[in-house]
């Protein structure tokens, strides 16, 4: 399943991710830069993206909605789009079996540097 990257993480990112996550995103380059997180997730939801964000806003909307779409919930403080990449490719394995799982929408990503 690809990743939507949130507007408050560059579209940098997307190449350090795609060859782990084909298919990813970031919000300008699904046409999505300034859209309300409603249209965002529905959005992600019919084409089936996992949303990535450090903000609660996508979480929230899960406890409402429930999910699809899933959320990864960066918590990593003010960081690089270097350092969220390597987090995110550091841990790929909890991401992927995060993204098999049919029973969770939420996963907290926090920096195990």
């Amino acid at each position: 399943m690809p990743l939507l990257f949130d507007q408050n993480i560059s579209f940098r990112i997307v190449k350090e991710v795609l060859p782990i996550f084909p298919g990813s995103k970031q919000l300008r380059e699904a046409g999505l830069e300034g859209k309300q997180d409603r249209e965002i997730w529905k959005w992600a939801k019919a084409n089936q993206f996992t949303i990535v964000s450090f903000d609660s806003d996508f979480v929230d909307l899960i406890m409402l909605f429930g999910f699809p779409p899933k959320v990864i919930w960066l918590r990593l403080g003010n960081s690089s789009t270097d350092k969220i990449a390597k987090v995110i490719l550091g841990k790929r394995k909890k991401i992927e079996d995060f993204l098999k799982n049919e029973d969770e929408g939420i996963l907290k990503v926090e920096s195990a540097f």
